[in-house]
């Protein structure tokens, strides 16, 4: 049996979204008496990007008590550097091409999308396990205690800011979220402490910092009153204790596609044992038009030689998707055999999301298995060999190369399962399996 069908209406429920009035002025360090923002650091190199995702998810932590509920003492303390050395699209390394031929100088760049390829793959260790700027800390060990992040959204205030009650909404729920801007000094105001890049300007973002409130009315240098009120990485002695003001009307700030809101929220401790990965880095382009793809897995087993498939991970392209998956054992005659679960749901904001399965599916060493994901517009994310800004949204690009095998990834196409590496050698879905022994 093959699963092509038009999502029901009880997946299209899931996909209410309440926007609740925010207030006029709303700072996460004071919120009923709790402060939800980690302390402010100071950045060695090109790491604002690190610093930025992870103030977002010590926010996170904090906002659920997961740091303290998981046996954490003090607040949450993560280890941007061990993003930056370990991301797999720099030089030092590269998991699909070893020896590394090529992509980023470690310290001297990165962005929200190079961190969610990151953290989909494992997640964030702790600051005690995997700092160390001047060289690189282990890419993993037994006493590191790592952080996983089941769900990264994109969003964006809009044109007009029509859509900035969103934004507070997440902040309020979820905690601080990522976003950028394009320093430049003649932007900054010192009597104000604010920043203003006018939407005229042809300049891309250069800095990435981390939202953790606003003001209506606050005044900027922009022509009207509003501004997010910011947290940077440039220590406790620039700014106000290292804070200042973006005002709603930045070009880059709460507005830029990949790196204006980015919130990292339902992050816990890591459980799963392994997470199946082909898309290695992440989403790097989108097949548009495509609505059913799948990506064919191995089980390698466990020391006990079973394991235990939990959860699947994806991409959404687009806002207000509804997804389908489903867990096959069998792929013949190019069809899709054996289903064992399935489930389904929908997403209001576009990113990467991680589903658990509602049955759970068993697994022996060397077992097939295959996640099929149904959505209902906005296409398949995929990974391949791509140009990746050298520092944010910058001009300057350098080459990341992934690699791909045929009998990975496929889609449906009037019908019939394309391998789609017949289109792109280099590409495979966006899709993950992760399981437990």
């Amino acid at each position: 049996m093959r699963l092509s069908l038009v999502l029901s209406s009880c997946v299209f429920a899931h996909l209410s979204i309440s926007i609740f009035a925010a207030p006029t002025a709303f700072d996460l360090r004071s919120v009923d008496g709790k402060n939800y923002v980690s302390s402010v650091k100071k950045q060695s190199g090109g790491t604002c990007w690190t610093h930025g995702t992870m103030a977002a998810i010590e926010s996170n932590l904090l906002m659920t008590h997961q740091w303290l509920n998981s046996g954490e003492i003090g607040e949450p303390n993560l280890a941007e550097y061990h993003l930056d050395w370990w991301n797999g699209f720099n030089q030092h390394f590269n998991q699909d091409i070893n020896p590394t031929k090529a992509g980023l100088t470690v310290h001297e760049g990165g962005d929200y999308l190079v961190a969610a390829a990151y953290l989909s793959r494992g997640g964030a260790v702790r600051d005690v396990d995997g700092q160390s700027f001047s060289s690189a800390p282990k890419f993993q060990a037994d006493t590191y205690h790592t952080y996983y992040v089941k769900d990264i959204e994109w969003l964006n205030s809009g044109s007009q800011n029509e859509n900035i009650e969103q934004i507070k909404n997440a902040l309020m729920e979820g905690g601080v979220m990522g976003t950028a801007l394009d320093w430049n000094s003649s932007y900054y105001s010192s009597s104000k402490n604010s920043f203003y890049q006018p939407p005229s300007s042809d300049e891309e973002p250069n800095h990435a910092v981390a939202i953790i409130g606003w003001d209506d009315n606050k005044v900027t240098q922009a022509p009207q009153k509003g501004a997010w009120l910011v947290k940077n990485s440039w220590g406790t002695g620039w700014g106000d204790a290292g804070y200042f003001w973006i005002s709603y009307y930045d070009k880059t700030s709460a507005h830029h596609p990949q790196m204006g809101a980015v919130s990292f929220k339902n992050v816990e401790r890591l459980h799963y044992n392994k997470i199946y990965t082909l898309d290695y880095h992440g989403w790097r382009d989108t097949k548009l038009g495509v609505t059913e793809a799948f990506n064919a897995f191995t089980s390698e087993g466990s020391p006990n030689g079973k394991e235990t498939l939990k959860s699947v991970s994806f991409y959404t392209a687009t806002e207000n998707v509804s997804y389908l998956v489903s867990i096959y054992r069998t792929f013949e005659n190019g069809q899709l055999k054996d289903l064992v679960a399935m489930t389904d749901g929908g997403y209001v904001h576009s990113g990467f999301h991680t589903v658990d399965l509602d049955t759970s599916v068993e697994l022996n060493n060397g077992d097939r298995f295959y996640v099929h994901v149904v959505l209902s517009h906005g296409g398949h994310a995929f990974d391949k060999t791509s140009n990746v800004p050298v520092l944010l949204g910058g001009k300057t690009r350098t080459i990341v190369e992934s690699l791909a095998k045929a009998g990975e990834s496929f889609y449906l196409n009037n019908g019939t399962w394309v391998d789609l590496t017949k289109e792109e050698k280099s590409a495979n879905f966006s899709i993950k399996a992760l399981t437990t022994y």
